[in-house]
């Protein structure tokens, strides 16, 4: 399965995946929210999908997609090196990782390789991620920028959280600053477009 939004890039991913004398392309989506209800009517071994997809994105779609086909073997690319990517790649569990640029016969080989059972995570995406670290937030800073981002103020998100209202203050902003951000408002958004959230 191909899933990628733009025409021509699709048409040649598909075009070189069938060279491959051991591959047939069972279905081909330009959009996320067709991945799913494609996936379950063909089948595939392998769903190669694209970051950037108009409805649900690629990354939210291959979640979706191991939940409800997990025999199915995830491959995402990506255009750009976004360290938030190859994390959430990481912890949804994702077979594959390249970059849309990388050389045709490493996506072939990528397909082979997790159809064995590996992973396989394009070097230059681990590096960049692994340099970014800095920017990362934890995981109790998540929880309560997640909560910020449900519209509970201070005092609510330390209810829910068994925190004080000064520590969700301070957590509130060192997640503010860990993102470059203007306020919170604007660490949500960035936390979002990034999918941290």
């Amino acid at each position: 399965m191909v899933a990628e939004d733009a025409h021509m890039v699709r048409g040649a991913l598909v075009a070189l995946l069938e060279l491959e004398p051991d591959f047939e392309v069972v279905t081909e989506v330009s959009r996320g929210d067709d991945i799913v209800p494609a996936a379950l009517r063909t089948q595939p071994n392998v769903a190669i999908l694209d970051v950037g997809l108009p409805g649900t994105d690629g990354l939210t779609a291959a979640a979706e997609l191991g939940r409800v086909l997990p025999e199915c073997r995830r491959v995402l690319l990506t255009g750009i090196a976004r360290p938030a990517i190859v994390r959430r790649a990481l912890h949804d569990r994702l077979d594959g990782l390249l970059l849309k640029d990388a050389p045709s016969h490493e996506l072939a080989d990528a397909v082979r390789k997790v159809m064995a059972g590996r992973r396989v995570f394009d070097s230059e995406l681990a590096l960049t991620a692994m340099e970014a670290d800095t920017g990362l937030l934890t995981a109790r800073e998540t929880d309560v920028l997640r909560l910020a981002a449900d519209g509970l103020d201070a005092g609510h998100i330390a209810r829910q959280l068994h925190l004080s209202v000064g520590t969700v203050r301070n957590y509130l902003t060192a997640i503010v600053s860990k993102l470059n951000a203007r306020n919170r408002v604007d660490a949500i958004k960035k936390a979002r477009e990034s999918h941290i959230l």
